[in-house]
Formats: structure tokens, C-alpha cells, sequence
């Protein structure tokens, strides 16, 4: 306003400090698109192979989408005699699923003792099963064939599963104990007070507060045994009685290979996984960002 009364138009100034936050957010969607797709190019790369004919895959230079449709790569490897894909897909769930939960029957109380009792040898107790962690099944696989067969187990899905279980269980330990100790005990005495015993105290008070790291210890474990090979390979000669990896093996040759195949296995291979990664990623984001924030 002017001395002679008049009004003078005010010009507004735009806040830079606004525009910062909002050009930030830009930059790091903009960066989480080109990350992403440089992880999803080879699995769409993938898929489209799968649905070319060989001399389509082979051909210089390469073509990007299929010329030729084939989507009876599918049906053709369902129905190969040399690899009966049926029963290594139910071969593949079964030992997944059962070493899954093996190893959450064994982890649980493992580790809520741990994070609760002081013991001679707790240190040294957990230290072993981080130095277990460093062993994978081809460097046993020798002493494994031997102990399987005295125990007549050898080529079985019990097998597989206690190998499976073994090599998953240090790290299934380790997160659920670190999920566990974060619970405050005053909490469990306080249910132990309202006349809960232990035994329910874990079950209804301490399990529902450590779910996203059980989320997480399931979903780990249950994708290496999903994609365990080497022991596999070893361990299970029948074809009915191996997984979905060592079917692959079979269009793998010396000298050719039959890659639509290969990638149509591929893809049968990934859509559980996929799927089961879609159905609870909000809980496995909660459990690896867990005591984060305080």
C-alpha cells in the first residue's frame, strides 16, 4: 500500500524450498525405474524366449519379440517323457514346503531361548550356528550320501528335506533370536502374572509380536530350498523324485541345448515364487526394516 491510499498488486514468489523436495522425489522414482528394469529386462527376456522357436533364440542378430509364437514350448516340456515336469514340480513344493517348516519348528524355540535364557555357552552356542552358515551342501555331499545310506534314505524327499532344514537353520536362528530379544520380558511376565504359561505366553504373546521376522525367515528359507541344486543333483537320481532345478539339466547338453525349453522351465520355475513374494511382500519389507526407526 502507497502513502496516497492506493493499492499496489503484489507479485508472488515462489517457494524454492518446496519445489527441493518434490524435484527429489522425481529423482529417486526416476532411479528406482531404471533399477528396476534392469532387473526385470532378463526375466522378460526370459519369458519372450520361452515362447520362440529355437532357430528364432539362435538367430544374429537376435530379435526382441517373437516373429513366431510358440506357445507350445509348454505343453511340449509338460509332456516329455525324459523329464517328467509334473512330478518335479510337485517333487520341488513338497521339499520346499516341508523343510520350511521344519526348520520354523526347530528355530522358534531355539531362538526365543536363547534371546531369553543366559546359559554356559551362549556365545559359543551362537557363533556356531553363524560358522554353520558358511558350509553349503557340495562340500558335505560325500559324508550326506554315506550317512543316507545307512539310514536307507537315500534318494527320498525326506532326504532333501533334512538338508534342506540343515543349512537353513542357522539363519532362520539368528534373525528370529535378534526379533525375539527385542521384545520387552516385561511383557511376558506381565502374561505369565494373568496365569499364562509359557508355553502360551510364546504362542499368544510373543509369536504375534515377532511375526514380520518369522515373515522373513520363512520366506528366505523357503526360496533356497526352492532353488537348491547341487545336493539335488547328487542325492536324488530318480527323475520323478527331483526338483524343478535339476529337471533343467536335462535340455542342457555338451553340445546343443535346448533353450525355449530352458526358459519355459524357467518361468514355471519363478510364477510360485513370484507369487508367494506378492501375496506377503508388505510383512517381508516390515521384518527386514524392523528396529530401523525407534
Amino acid at each position: 500500500m502507497t502513502t496516497s491510499g492506493t493499492l499496489t498488486p503484489t507479485v508472488p514468489q515462489h517457494d524454492s524450498s518446496a519445489a527441493k523436495p518434490r524435484r527429489r522425489r522425481w529423482d529417486l522414482s526416476l532411479v528406482g525405474v531404471v533399477i528396476a528394469a534392469i532387473f526385470l529386462i532378463p526375466y522378460v527376456a526370459m519369458v519372450l524366449g520361452s515362447l520362440k522357436p529355437r532357430a528364432e533364440i539362435l538367430r544374429i542378430p537376435p530379435t526382441y519379440l517373437p516373429r513366431q509364437w510358440s506357445p507350445g514350448n509348454y505343453a511340449t516340456v509338460w509332456d516329455t517323457p525324459e523329464t517328467p515336469l509334473p512330478f518335479n514340480m510337485v517333487s520341488t513344493v513338497v521339499i520346499s514346503v516341508c523343510a520350511t517348516l521344519l526348520v520354523l519348528a526347530v528355530a522358534i524355540p531355539a531362538a526365543y531361548y536363547t534371546a531369553r535364557r543366559r546359559f554356559p555357552g551362549k556365545a559359543a552356542f551362537l557363533g556356531l550356528v553363524l560358522v554353520t552358515q558358511m558350509l553349503q551342501p557340495t562340500v558335505l555331499v560325500t559324508g550326506l550320501i554315506r550317512e543316507f545310506f545307512t539310514l536307507g534314505i537315500n534318494d527320498t524327499w525326506l532326504a532333501m528335506i533334512l538338508v534342506n532344514a540343515a543349512f537353513n537353520l542357522s539363519f532362520a536362528v539368528w534373525i528370529l533370536h535378534s526379533f525375539f530379544a527385542s521384545v520387552p520380558v516385561e511383557i511376558e511376565e506381565a502374561a505369565q502374572l494373568d496365569g499364562l504359561s509359557r508355553l502360551q505366553t510364546l504362542t499368544r504373546v510373543s509369536l504375534p509380536l515377532v511375526w514380520p521376522g518369522i515373515v522373513t525367515a520363512t520366506i528366505f528359507a523357503f526360496v533356497s530350498c526352492w532353488n537348491e541344486f547341487a545336493a539335488s543333483l547328487v542325492i536324488l537320481t530318480t527323475p520323478e523324485n527331483q526338483p524343478l532345478s535339476v529337471a533343467l539339466t536335462k535340455f542342457i547338453g555338451q553340445y546343443d541345448t535346448a533353450w525355449q525349453y530352458v526358459f519355459a522351465i524357467s518361468t514355471v520355475g519363478i510364477v510360485p515364487v513370484v507369487i508367494l513374494f506378492a501375496l506377503i511382500e508388505k510383512r517381508l519389507v516390515a521384518g527386514l526394516t524392523a528396529g530401523s526407526v525407534k
